[in-house]
């Protein structure tokens, strides 16, 4: 028989894998969409409207394709996961139900008025609609992660006995929900999603400048990517830092097996790059034992916040509790940041080209940003690969085990099935979003014309202009 507790596992995981790509699109197209319904109001400029059209629809498909992957998740924590529903109901139930009953509604309703309300209402109006649909997308991300960081750093909670069962009851909802954690995932989540965007829009405009194909529509879009990458892409790796020190003192066993600490060490070093020399090392690995380049006492000093000295607690001292899955994390967390890095060679790469008036002729660096332009969202995967597969074997960090959560009832049959229904399930919806998405692109940005979704006072204008 299989274990239903990894096929839940397994299954969540697909899930999670699929539905993050569209939540990431929303909320990092959120501020560009408030940028260019600006920018359109204020200056009257064409390309602005195409710019806030086009990139609309492309929202729309991933707000729909987002609630339906996600309201799946949802009904998992009643079908897989009844034990872990039962018992922290009390805690994620709120912040679940609130993100429904305000953001998910909040931006459903103003993202109607933002699709097809341009003649129909006031420029102010209008306006408030953009950056009240990207409120509402931002405000979903943070009851989502007021759930998860709690799930990482619980607090503002008791242990009761009910009826014979052990349950968890809020007795401090301040300290629960506003938890230590929950500005770091929130800072990072969304500046990830904004930048991950910024990438994706920089390297199709770049197919298209390097196509010969390019038009005023594209140039201003590259020219706005860079300019969010520019900025977002440094504060990523910075805000990244602070973070892995903020887990190395709240889940030092997860920081253990980001960096491949076994016992416990002064001096550490931060291998930036680390190559395995055999096959047991890419599923065993020990830092000091692999190949590559390191700064010694550096991981240290990242831990400690500029002690290279301070000492790092191996994974050998969690041993009688269990230690997270180390192969994953440790590669999961490398690629992630070797991907962060890169991020910031393309910023400033591209800035320095528009600096010098090039970026138009660079073909490397469009060839670059079209190689890199879906990187941003496999570094958001791997770093919530670090996030939640670091936890483990815990499901609430110190509380509950992921093995105690899992439905009673659930058999090993019917996870598999369930599993493989899923995945064939998500497999064929995400082939047909991206197919419709990759037909919108190569369709290009809309014709300017009079007509329903003209606004009056602004002038035609093709799309050849």
């Amino acid at each position: 028989m299989v274990d239903p507790v990894v096929l839940s596992r397994a299954q969540f995981a697909l899930t999670v894998i699929v539905h993050i790509v569209f939540p990431v699109l929303s909320m990092g197209l959120a501020p560009f969409l408030v940028y260019f319904t600006w920018k359109e109001i204020r200056t009257h400029e064409p390309v602005y409207e195409q710019l806030r059209r086009f990139w609309a629809r492309i929202f729309a498909i991933s707000f729909v394709t987002g609630t339906v992957t996600g309201i799946v998740l949802e009904f998992e924590f009643g079908t897989n996961w009844s034990e872990f529903s039962r018992a922290a109901g009390a805690v994620i139930a709120g912040p679940l139900a609130t993100e429904g009953m305000m953001a998910f509604f909040l931006e459903a309703v103003f993202l109607g008025v933002f699709l097809f309300g341009r003649d129909r209402v006031s420029d102010r109006t209008y306006f408030a609609s953009a950056f009240l649909t990207g409120l509402g997308s931002w405000l979903s991300a943070t009851w989502i992660l007021i759930v998860n960081s709690w799930m990482q750093h619980p607090r503002g909670y008791q242990l009761v006995t009910r009826n014979g069962e052990t349950v968890i009851t809020l007795t401090d909802p301040i300290a629960a929900y506003a938890n230590p954690r929950f500005f770091w995932e929130f800072v990072h989540m969304q500046n990830s999603a904004v930048l991950s965007v910024a990438l994706l829009i920089a390297g199709i405009s770049a197919y298209y400048v390097w196509s010969g194909r390019a038009t005023a529509f594209w140039e201003r879009s590259l020219k706005s990517a860079l300019a969010v990458m520019v900025v977002s892409a440094p504060f990523q790796v910075i805000h990244g830092d602070a973070y892995a020190r903020h887990i190395a003192n709240t889940q030092p066993e997860k920081f253990a097996a980001m960096e491949a600490v076994w016992e416990t060490a002064r001096y550490v070093p931060e291998y930036i790059i680390a190559f395995p020399t055999t096959l047991s090392q890419i599923f065993d690995p020990r830092a000091k034992e692999l190949v590559g380049i390191g700064i010694p006492g550096m991981a240290s000093w990242l831990a400690s916040g500029g002690n290279p000295n301070a000492p790092i607690t191996g994974l050998s001292e969690f041993a009688n509790v269990g230690t997270p899955p180390i192969a994953v994390v440790f590669w999961s967390f490398r690629i992630m940041v070797a991907l962060g890095f890169w991020f910031i060679v393309l910023a400033f790469w591209g800035g320095y080209r528009w600096r010098t008036g090039e970026l138009f002729e660079d073909r490397l660096l469009h060839k670059a940003l079209m190689a890199s332009s879906v990187l941003g969202f496999i570094a958001v995967e791997f770093g919530w690969m670090v996030a939640e597969i670091g936890r483990q074997p815990w499901i609430i960090q110190g509380v509950m085990r992921t093995s105690e959560a899992v439905s009673p009832g659930l058999s090993g049959s019917d996870a598999l099935l369930t599993f493989a229904g899923f995945a064939v399930g998500y497999f064929g919806l995400l082939v047909l979003v991206v197919y419709v998405l990759v037909r919108l692109v190569r369709r290009g940005p809309p014709a300017i014309q009079d007509g329903p979704d003209r606004h009056p006072g602004d002038q035609g204008v093709s799309t050849d202009d």
